[in-house]
């Protein structure tokens, strides 16, 4: 099986819940309890950006395995087209096609990710890294644009009030003719609704289980 990410990969994801390194780093903009920062990329004209926030009422663990339920997924985001994750050559590979309103084209990925359940020192915290992949076997598809250049990193655990404090950094460049404020205007909307919609998912996650 492949390596993907390293030891200091998931070390710099959970200690940004302690110690958030945002240098560099501009204030972006807060709603709902959800602080956002973002760091300019000159080359793309693109942001990449850092989340730090809370789902109050959701366990780390529940919001962790929400995260990685790729069918649930599919329920509760209603930009998904297609989701799955295949096997190649040992090497768990997600496909993911994202709705974008017309008159753009939509948007697919393929990366790989992983989830590590950590343990420091007594404290629980749940990792999630993804990063983009290169894989023939997943040729691109006439009408839809591949991201090519993506990433994210998801780093949770109890707020010792029964909430779930979040840190959430990603990146990812849709390629294509779409302006860059509109991409940077999505962000700004898209994340604060994400976590929204995260929380509903978590509460009706267990419905989902017993069918």
């Amino acid at each position: 099986m492949a390596v993907n990410f390293s030891e200091d990969e998931f070390q710099l994801a959970w200690t940004e819940l302690d110690e958030p390194q945002l240098d560099g780093w501009e204030f972006f903009t807060e709603t709902t309890g959800v602080k956002i920062y973002r760091l300019f990329h000159k080359e793309s004209g693109l942001y990449e950006y850092k989340v730090f926030g809370s789902l109050p009422g959701c366990s780390p663990e529940l919001c962790a395995d929400v995260y990685m339920d790729l069918n649930y997924r599919k329920q509760w985001d209603s930009y998904v087209k297609d989701l799955h994750e295949k096997d190649f050559n040992g090497q768990k590979v997600i496909y993911w096609e994202v709705k974008y309103p017309l008159p753009l084209s939509n948007r697919d990925y393929v990366y790989v990710r992983e989830r590590r359940d950590l343990d420091m020192g007594g404290r629980r915290i749940w990792v999630v890294l993804a990063k983009s992949s290169s894989v023939s076997q997943c040729p691109e598809k006439r009408g839809v644009i591949r991201v090519k250049d993506y990433k994210q990193s998801l780093a949770i655990e109890n707020d010792g009030s029964g909430d779930t404090k979040v840190f959430m950094n990603y990146f990812d460049n849709p390629g294509g003719m779409i302006p860059t404020w509109l991409v940077n205007w999505a962000a700004k909307t898209g994340v604060p609704a994400f976590l929204t919609d995260m929380k509903k998912a978590c509460c009706n996650y267990s419905s989902f289980c017993k069918k």
